[in-house]
């Protein structure tokens, strides 16, 4: 069995002792991936490449996303009807 085999067992083995741990990985991956989707939808719709792609790669697991949504996206004015 290789060392990166045995990482892997170990890793799960503790997972299984500690299921907290899994929970709060769940927990933060689901908070990230809805302040991401957000924010990427916004930039793509304000049509800012920069932010998007800063957006797409750096993983701040949600602090750059709300901080984009709250204060560097653009609210889109309304025409009137």
């Amino acid at each position: 069995m290789t060392a990166k085999e045995l990482q892997i067992i170990n890793f799960f083995h503790y997972l299984n002792i500690h299921p907290w741990v899994a929970f709060g990985i769940a927990v933060l991956a689901i908070w990230t991936i809805i302040w991401k989707g957000t924010a990427l939808w916004k930039a793509a719709r304000n049509n800012q490449t920069a932010w998007f792609i800063i957006l797409l790669l750096v993983n701040t697991v949600g602090i750059l996303e709300i901080v984009y949504i709250f204060f560097f996206s653009k609210k889109k004015d309304s025409a009137p009807k």
